[in-house]
């Protein structure tokens, strides 16, 4: 909330100026979709990050999801009531209204997002998912993404992203 992403220090660090940013053992891993495939590389997580070219490309489709509208819709609306962020409300959440309700589609009849597990994939879509409501997203016409939130806080380990009184939640 300060600007510390912008200082010089965090900069060298990673020049974008954005979090998050994970330094493990002298490396330094910039971005939220880069920094889970690196922790599924390096504990062995073939469940979470498939190896075949089919269930690559399956769990990188989603990956650039997050990367592409989630960022855009979801994510950007809540940086307007969390951050004061200068983007179009209306536009965002529209953006998240449309992808909401692709995934919405995507998740009937299935538990999880690319997968009949859990990948990163469906961790690299939740955090926003989850928060949109902060955003002024409302979730009620999405049973299937409700069922499937549920179904992440349930995983061994789920460790809740914070929420802020903002959005729907003021």
């Amino acid at each position: 909330m300060k600007g510390a992403n912008k200082a010089p220090e965090f900069l060298k660090i990673n020049r974008f100026g954005q979090v998050p940013v994970l330094v493990d053992d002298g490396i330094t891993i910039a971005d939220s979709n880069a920094i889970l495939i690196y922790a599924a590389k390096k504990y062995g997580k073939e469940d979470w990050l498939p190896e075949s070219p089919q269930a690559a490309a399956a769990v990188q489709r989603w990956l650039s999801v997050a990367a592409g509208e989630i960022a855009n819709g979801p994510a950007a609306a809540r940086l307007i009531t969390v951050f004061g962020a200068k983007y179009n409300p209306e536009q965002v959440i529209g953006v998240a209204h449309s992808i909401l309700k692709i995934i919405e589609a995507e998740l009937d009849g299935h538990e999880f997002i690319s997968h009949d597990h859990p990948t990163v994939a469906d961790v690299a879509l939740y955090s926003y998912i989850a928060r949109a409501p902060e955003g002024n997203v409302d979730l009620k016409g999405y049973p299937n993404v409700n069922a499937w939130l549920q179904r992440i806080e349930a995983l061994p380990g789920f460790v809740e992203f914070q929420k802020s009184p903002a959005g729907l939640n003021a």
